[in-house]
């Protein structure tokens, strides 16, 4: 059953200009909806910040439970399997993402339903 997600206002919001976008981020192989994202400010999607996925409830929990790189997993598709992205420490806010693999994923905007079918 799908569930309505909204944007959380935290201090990264507010520091690239206190504007969010929520994306759907699905498989490119196989279309499979992989992830609910918080986009904050313009620019194109590069990582992804942990503290910033919404969705499914099982990948939430797992990533919060990530506290250096050296203990993240990469980022695959739960349906194919394929690699999407892999761990990183974004040096300049202390913080760990996922760098993405150019054209492993696809992204869509979302009106915070996960599941979207």
């Amino acid at each position: 059953m799908p569930v309505k997600y909204k944007a959380r206002k935290d201090q990264y919001t507010k520091a690239r200009g206190g504007s969010s976008t929520l994306l759907s981020i699905a498989c490119n192989k196989c279309r499979h909806e992989v992830l609910l994202y918080q986009k904050d400010g313009p620019g194109p999607l590069l990582r992804i910040y942990l503290d910033k996925i919404l969705a499914p409830k099982d990948l939430v929990s797992k990533v919060n439970k990530y506290k250096t790189k050296s203990r993240m997993t990469d980022l695959a598709c739960p349906d194919c399997k394929r690699i999407l992205a892999a761990p990183m420490l974004y040096e300049k806010e202390h913080r760990l993402a996922y760098r993405l693999f150019v054209g492993a994923m696809r992204k869509s905007n979302s009106k915070g339903v996960f599941p979207k079918k």
